[in-house]
């Protein structure tokens, strides 16, 4: 019998402080791949974290045979080796950094042409990754098997959620890994990249890797072998692929103060005015066209999907609605029933807009706490710099009791859990009262319960008010009914 490549028996898990596992049990066996499920991202996190050595046993045992032969030869050599040298890891935090190794990129370089030269390219990236051991994976190999071959020059702040998700793949694949973990994949990708997912797995296990994911229950690739079900007792069911159906819902049942958060909305208002109104408009970079001679008309109350796959230019066209692209300025487009370019300042444009992403964390600055960046939202910057009144202070307040956020008002942004940040990113877009919200993939991220609730909350948003709805998903199953008209971008 060969030896497992990872094996907890009986782990008491602690992770940040708080007990993950009472009774884990897991035997990895080489060549099997595994999927996690569970209805907490935070026990995936946490189960993962185990894997890699970042949690506290408190009792029990984790071993990693896999590494065995490896670190016996670093240390006849007498070199400092760890088993996470052979480990690659994609988390649902990644971050690049710019040529000076800093991650201080501000959200509108995003759509400023002149200042991308400040980050490297994605096949400047790829070259710079180092793995301690030789392996099978070249640069031109990535990029052919994460349909990266096109994007090769791109700037990494140019990059769509779901081109920045393949290149954090890649980069993974770079460490020439034994073992290679990621949390949630297949998250930001469009139907047809996750379709493909599972080609993309049995790739990489033809080449000796072994693969464990976590992810929801539809989002399982078919290259997977084994599937858990994990729980905070430790995994309480394994199902064979071939033997798995999706789990009926059991949950979702949570729900907010209905009453409180209707309280806290703008009242539905008719207005003839449209809201949006744009007409051929055509954006390029560098002779790349982005987007190709776009009409679009949206009325006040109307609730819009905009669909598109991963870089067909969804995320620049909602930067041109947001007041953050510069090259609104010589197009058709009229906010509010003003034109772009006639005298509007970008406060007047973000005022009556409010605007949600997973990415926009990454944005504020590390003193900026859960308060801090919903009351950011009065005043549309990345993060509260002024002083505010009494009145503002409570209103904050109520939007941090209407989800659930009291608790951590005062930890920083980036310290708190994905679903406390979603939720903290909603209510800064909220406090305002915006006639338009935008949800980019905002629910991105998170786990099946909360995804779930998260589309509860934009219908009840419908229902309950007269805000105007632009909402970005790749997941059917994510969209509220209440969302009735699309408007799709063409592939390019």
């Amino acid at each position: 019998m060969t030896a497992p490549l990872i094996k907890i028996s009986t782990g008491q898990i602690i992770f940040k402080g708080k007990t993950a596992f009472s009774d884990l049990d897991f035997f990895w066996d080489s060549g099997e791949s595994w999927a996690i499920l569970s209805e907490s991202g935070w026990l995936q996190t946490a189960f993962l974290e185990t894997l890699r050595g970042n949690t506290v046993v408190k009792s029990g045992t984790v071993t990693r045979p896999f590494a065995d032969q490896y670190l016996s030869v670093k240390r006849q050599q007498k070199e400092v080796a760890s088993f996470r040298d052979l480990m690659a890891y994609v988390s649902q935090r990644y971050e690049f950094r710019n040529k000076f190794n800093q991650q201080n990129f501000y959200f509108q370089q995003r759509f400023n042409s002149a200042e991308s030269e400040e980050t490297e390219t994605v096949e400047k990236y790829l070259s710079t990754v180092q793995s301690r051991q030789e392996g099978p994976w070249t640069l031109e190999k990535v990029l052919e098997l994460l349909y990266l071959k096109d994007l090769r020059e791109e700037s990494l702040l140019k990059l769509s959620n779901g081109e920045t998700r393949r290149l954090a793949i890649a980069a993974g694949l770079m460490r020439q890994p034994d073992i290679f973990l990621m949390d949630h994949p297949t998250t930001g990708l469009d139907i047809e990249s996750r379709a493909a997912f599972g080609e993309i797995i049995n790739a990489i296990q033809k080449e000796g890797v072994q693969i464990l994911i976590t992810c929801n229950p539809q989002d399982i690739p078919s290259g997977i072998q084994k599937i858990g079900l994990l729980v905070q007792h430790g995994i309480t069911n394994i199902w064979h692929s071939a033997d798995f159906s999706p789990m009926s819902n059991r949950i979702g049942e949570k729900a907010w103060d209905w009453e409180l958060f209707q309280s806290l909305l703008p009242q539905k208002n008719a207005s003839d005015d449209p809201l949006v109104v744009l007409e051929k408009v055509t954006i390029s970079y560098e002779e790349k066209i982005i987007l190709d001679a776009v009409n679009w008309e949206i009325q006040a109350g109307e609730r819009w999907l905009l669909k598109g796959v991963n870089g067909s230019g969804k995320s620049t066209l909602i930067s041109l609605l947001i007041g953050e692209n510069p090259q609104a300025y010589s197009q058709n487009i009229w906010l509010f029933g003003r034109k772009r370019g006639t005298g509007e300042s970008i406060w007047d444009i973000k005022k009556p807009t409010g605007f949600v992403a997973p990415e926009l964390v990454r944005f504020f600055p590390s003193n900026q706490t859960c308060r801090k960046v919903i009351l950011s939202g009065l005043f549309d910057t990345m993060g509260l710099f002024k002083k505010v009144n009494a009145e503002e202070e409570e209103l904050a307040l109520k939007w941090m009791k209407v989800f659930e956020l009291e608790n951590v008002a005062e930890h920083p942004i980036q310290r708190i859990s994905l679903d406390q940040q979603r939720w903290a990113l909603l209510a800064r877009a909220l406090i305002k009262k915006p006639r338009l919200l935008i949800l980019d993939e905002a629910s991105q991220g998170l786990d099946l319960a909360q995804r779930m609730l998260f589309t509860q909350t934009v219908q009840k948003l419908c229902e309950l008010s007269g805000i105007s709805l632009i909402f970005v998903s790749h997941y059917p199953e994510d969209v509220p009914v209440a969302v009735d008209q699309i408007f799709e971008l063409p592939s390019k």
